[in-house]
């Protein structure tokens, strides 16, 4: 008999129905392949399900804010249950950008310039700080989001309008804006996966463009590269991968430009929907949809 799996999905982040349809591509998947499954939502009631299921494995697939920043691992934790993913610490360090940033450039890895924003700042000092250390345009976004919830390219006269809509999180970071291609590679269970280049029909590779197949962002896979440049962009995101701590999958995304790869961000919880990258990677490598979840449920682990 297979064993029984608890997926964990929905939540109360900004990426909530994107969470939704991976746990539900997931369940469907995993129910097709013999295995007991159930899918709850990550509330009050999670603890006696866990109780009265009697999980092996707890499959994580909530997306953003509490689902991929440590504060559902650590709740798993206290559990001692077997769960996919990251753990505490390496979610935590991956899902805040300035500390990635920081991981980094300590370890000379190129990245966009930054500055963080908070909003009892003078805006007109922003500004002069932008002109003299970054340059119009910049990429603004809030410091632990994902999926691009509420990033925007500014120039220098919306970004007064463009602040006002981010508000709400009291520190941002304001990014040089890197032009050139955007290639995202994968790493799985401590391996080099594989990568593939996006090219969004919209000013970039914004929410819509990830999860509105009527945005008809297309995938380029194998990615047009010479092999000693796909080697080093493949090196970065398994360096990075390790430096964090990750587990599981990562999906590192990377802007291409002159040469030089730029790191963006590291994710520790890619999607798994239909429109999803690392299930795509996957296939392209001769790697199934079950066999991705079986690799992700071996390396399941209660370790932070």
């Amino acid at each position: 008999m297979k064993k029984k799996i608890l997926i964990i999905s929905g939540g109360q982040s900004k990426e909530r129905l994107i969470s939704i349809q991976t746990g539900n591509q997931v369940y469907k998947e995993l129910k097709k392949n013999g295995y007991k499954v159930r899918i709850c939502e990550p509330d009050h009631q999670l603890v006696d399900l866990v109780k009265s299921f009697n999980p092996k494995i707890i499959f994580n697939a909530l997306h953003g804010q509490y689902g991929e920043d440590g504060y559902i691992q650590s709740i798993l934790e206290n559990m001692n249950v077997p769960y996919t993913h990251s753990g505490v610490i390496a979610s935590a360090k991956a899902m805040d950008k300035e500390i990635s940033k920081k991981i980094f450039l300590k370890n000379k890895i190129l990245t966009p310039s930054y500055i963080k924003y908070s909003y009892n700042e003078s805006y007109f000092i922003l500004k002069s700080k932008i002109k003299k250390k970054l340059k119009f345009p910049v990429v603004i976004k809030p410091i632990n989001e994902g999926s691009s919830v509420n990033v925007y390219i500014c120039n220098e006269f919306n970004l007064n309008q463009r602040l006002k809509k981010l508000k709400f999180y009291k520190e941002i970071l304001i990014e040089k804006l890197i032009p050139g291609r955007e290639i995202q590679a994968a790493v799985l269970c401590n391996k080099k996966l594989g990568a593939i280049e996006l090219e969004p029909k919209r000013q970039f590779y914004d929410y819509e463009a990830k999860y509105n197949s009527r945005a008809k962002t297309k995938h380029i896979i194998p990615v047009d590269l010479q092999k000693k440049k796909f080697d080093k962009l493949m090196n970065i995101s398994l360096k990075v991968h390790r430096l964090l701590g990750c587990r599981g999958v990562t999906r590192s995304d990377f802007k291409y430009y002159k040469g030089k790869f730029y790191l963006l961000e590291t994710n520790t919880q890619p999607g798994m929907t239909k429109l999803s990258l690392v299930p795509e990677i996957c296939a392209h490598k001769g790697i199934s949809f079950i066999r991705l979840l079986k690799f992700l449920l071996d390396d399941a682990s209660t370790n932070k």
